[in-house]
Order: C-alpha cells, then sequence, then structure tokens
C-alpha cells in the first residue's frame, strides 16, 4: 500500500519537473524515487494480510515479492533511458511520470483481493503503455504499434469485463474468497454455464496482457514498433504482473473450478511453447526474435499455472517468482544492449550484432549472458528458473508437458545463439566504431550479469520465498 501511495505522489511531481530547462535531473530523480519505492516495499515484509480499500486490496508476502520485481526491474532498466536524456527529449518527464504510474497498476494487479482492483490494475497499466508505445510520434513503426496495441488491448479488456460481469452473475461477489466459497457451494450448481463462460472469457483478458497464445498475434508488431527502452518494460513489467495476477485468480478465487480451466491451461500452455519458439527461430530481427521469445516464455509459466493445482503458496508459486525474476533480468540485460547497438548503428536485426565481440566486449558479454539466461544454459538463473517450474509440474504428475517443454527449449537453444554467433563469430562492418556507453549504464550492465549468475550458482536464497 506504501508502494501505491509513493508512485502515485512522485509521478504527479515528476510531471511537475518537465518545467524544468533541463532533463539531467529527471533520470537520478526517478532512480532515487524507484529505490525509496523498493525500501518502502521491502519494510512491508511479512507484514500479516493487511487489507485496505475496504478489502479491495492486500498487502501480504506474495505482493511484497512481486512488487519487488516491477520495482527492481524498473530501476534497472532506468539508465539505458538516457539517451532521451543527451537529446534534450522535451517529453522526458511525461514519459517517467507514465513509467511510475503503471507501476501503480501492476502493483493492484499483484495485491488485489477484489474483481474490480484487479481491472483498475490492468487499465492503468495499459492506457500508460498505450501512450509510451506511440511516443515515438515521427516513426510510423510506433504509431501502428500504438493503434494495434489500443485497438487489440481495449477488446481484451472488453472481454475480461464481461468475464467479470458473468462471475459475479454466477456467485452475487466480486471478493476472491466470496466467489470461491460460491463457486464451491453445490447449491450454485445450476449457474455453473455462466460460471464457466466467465472464467473462459476471463482467462482470455489476461492471456492477451500476458502474450500467451493464441491470443498473441499482437506482440511481435507492437514489440518491434515500439521504442525499445518501452519494449523491455513492457516485456518484463506487464508480463510479471501479469502472471502474479493470473495465478491469484485460480488458485484464490477458482481452485473450485480446476476441472474446468486445468485443460484450457494446458493446452494453452503448450500451444504457446510452440508458437513461441517456432516464431522466434524463423525471425532475421533480434527485436522480433526477443518479442517471440516473450511469448515462449510465457509459456513456461504458464507451466507453473498448471503446477500450481490451485494452490497460492507453494512449489509452483515459488518457481513463478524465481522464473519472473531471472526472466526480467536477461530481458532488460538483453534490450538494454539491442537499445545501445540499434540507435549506434542504425540496425536491430542480427546484421548490425555482427563483430560486437571485438569492438564492445562487455556489451557483447552482457548478450551472452542474457541469452544463456533465456535459453536456460546451466550457471545462470534461466535455468533454475526453468528447473523449479519443470520440477513442480514433474511433481504432479504433468510428464508430457514436461518433456514437450524441453523439446522446445532445445529449439529455444538455436536462435538464442544466433546473437551470439553474430558478435564472436562474424566481423564487423569496416566503417564501425565502438558502441559509446556511459558509466550509469556500464554499471547496469555488470549489475544485470553478476545477479543473473548469482541466481544460476547460488539460487537457493531465493527459492521457497513464497
Amino acid at each position: 500500500m506504501t508502494s501505491i501511495i509513493l508512485l502515485s505522489i512522485f509521478g504527479i511531481l515528476n510531471l511537475f519537473l518537465g518545467f524544468l530547462r533541463s532533463n539531467k535531473v529527471l533520470l537520478p530523480g526517478a532512480m532515487l524515487l524507484l529505490l525509496a519505492v523498493f525500501g518502502a516495499n521491502y519494510a512491508d515484509w511479512n507484514v500479516v494480510h493487511a487489507p485496505y480499500f475496504n478489502n479491495m486490496l492486500v498487502v501480504d508476502n506474495y505482493t511484497v515479492a512481486f512488487t519487488g520485481i516491477v520495482l527492481l526491474t524498473t530501476i534497472l532498466l532506468l539508465p539505458f533511458s538516457r539517451s532521451y536524456v543527451v537529446s534534450g527529449e522535451t517529453n522526458l518527464a511525461e514519459y517517467y511520470a507514465l513509467l511510475l504510474f503503471s507501476l501503480v497498476g501492476a502493483i493492484m494487479m499483484v495485491g488485489y483481493d477484489h474483481l474490480l482492483m484487479l481491472f483498475v490494475g490492468i487499465e492503468i497499466l495499459s492506457i500508460c503503455m498505450y501512450v509510451l508505445a506511440g511516443s515515438n510520434k515521427r516513426d510510423s513503426r510506433s504509431n501502428e504499434a500504438a493503434l494495434k496495441y489500443f485497438l487489440m488491448g481495449a477488446f481484451a479488456t472488453g472481454i475480461l469485463l464481461f468475464g467479470v460481469a458473468l462471475l459475479y452473475g454466477a456467485t452475487g461477489t466480486f471478493a476472491l474468497s466470496q466467489l470461491a466459497a460460491a463457486v464451491a457451494n453445490p447449491a450454485n450448481a445450476s449457474l455453473q454455464p455462466m460460471l464457466y463462460i466467465g472464467i473462459l472469457m476471463m482467462i482470455i483478458g489476461i492471456g492477451f496482457k500476458v502474450s500467451a497464445a493464441p491470443f498473441h498475434f499482437w506482440t511481435p508488431d507492437v514489440y518491434e514498433g515500439t521504442p525499445t527502452f518501452f519494449t523491455a518494460f513492457m516485456s518484463t513489467v506487464v508480463k510479471t504482473a501479469g502472471f502474479a495476477a493470473f495465478l491469484k485468480l485460480l488458485a484464490v478465487a477458482l481452485p473450485a473450478a480446476q476441472g474446468f480451466w486445468m485443460p484450457t491451461i494446458q493446452a494453452m500452455c503448450a500451444l504457446t511453447l510452440l508458437l513461441g519458439n517456432v516464431g522466434a527461430a524463423a525471425q532475421t530481427n533480434t527485436k522480433r526474435m526477443l518479442a517471440y521469445s516473450s511469448v515462449s516464455h510465457a509459456g513456461y509459466l504458464l507451466i507453473g499455472l498448471v503446477a500450481s493445482k490451485g494452490v497460492l503458496i507453494g512449489d509452483a508459486a515459488s518457481g513463478i517468482f524465481f522464473y519472473s525474476l531471472a526472466y526480467s533480468i536477461a530481458t532488460v540485460a538483453a534490450f538494454g544492449v539491442l537499445k545501445l547497438v540499434a540507435e549506434h548503428r542504425q540496425n536491430d536485426s542480427y546484421a548490425g550484432l555482427n563483430g560486437l565481440g571485438k569492438t564492445n566486449p562487455l556489451l557483447a558479454f552482457t548478450m551472452t549472458v542474457a541469452m544463456l539466461s533465456l535459453a536456460g544454459i546451466p550457471l545462470t538463473g534461466g535455468f533454475f528458473g526453468k528447473f523449479f517450474l519443470l520440477a513442480a509440474a514433474v511433481g504432479q504428475g504433468y510428464i508430457g508437458l514436461v518433456v514437450f517443454a524441453v523439446v522446445m527449449s532445445m529449439v529455444g537453444l538455436y536462435y538464442y545463439l544466433r546473437p551470439i554467433i553474430a558478435m564472436y563469430m562474424q566481423p564487423a562492418p569496416e566503417d564501425t566504431t565502438p558502441v559509446p556507453v556511459d558509466g550509469i549504464q556500464t554499471v547496469t550492465l555488470v549489475v544485470l550479469v553478476l545477479l543473473t549468475i548469482l541466481l544460476g550458482i547460488a539460487p537457493g536464497f531465493l527459492s521457497g520465498i513464497l
């Protein structure tokens, strides 16, 4: 709750900083504010189920843990917006304010205990992202991305809201605990058709937000057209908040309807893994590859939902938390390097990375570690992220799904190795100069690499946190 209040206040104050003639104070100011919010969030650890807003929002360890991921991700991402500071971007204060407001929506999605709070959180987050997707007004691809994201997002939100209405019609409540009791009540058996349609529509709505197949077709175009800095935010913070909300919905509100939603989630999981990995393997543009990669990682996180079997706290939930953290760190590193390289070389294809190992060893090493983590190679956080999720699924007897996920991981090796091959085995163009990287970006790249390796060699300090 403290995090939401601080972010809202800081977001409004940040708007007033736009009156300053210089952007130099905006980046360090935003980072300091987020560090303060991160500390305030940590202070809420082990708070005993504190409800707010007439029990519509709850602060507990689950909320604090996933809020910590989205805040840490944003802190590590901010240094890569320095080009906006250098270029004197006139709307930088508004961009940072929108990021802070979107974090408010993300925290609401993580901590909701009422379906209306979930809807409000999704809308706050989504509206901010619609604006940021089209922030490069002079680029037709950015305009196209914003329009596609807005139209398809509004359509998906309508489906989600219709699902919420049907759940209310079947149970007479929006509160998660009361909804769970109503679903489990045999006296409501006659209302099951309305209930099941409502559940299906909510799954569709949230599935769109987390880029799960077959609701992922917007992802490659929107990710490619959106400015890379905001694409990185979209693929990490939005996905983490979406899956935290998804797990809470299924485990707290709908465990009694598991027999209905479990086959649906399993089918979505298999389809997402297939289309995400195959789609990524067919790409020649690094940014589009990372977009399809984001889809495939939604498939692995869906394995966690399947393995949870309607339980909020346990091995599956801990696996989703660990995977979200490892995935977010590696994705920020990958998009951060891609942004720096694409701005300098004006090329976001694999060829744009050619020879980076010689011209910028730090950037190449960071990208290598990020690709290996996303591929799930040992000694990186991504390996244990996948291991915890797959182990939880095996423990629940989903052997076939785990085998399919392992096969898809082998497909992933192909497209994750392509940037590494380009950086170390392809010559750089003759007129290529080193990509400029300033001090704060260098420190951030080192921190990202260290965190990825730390999660890969000492995962025990975070495993079982939920």
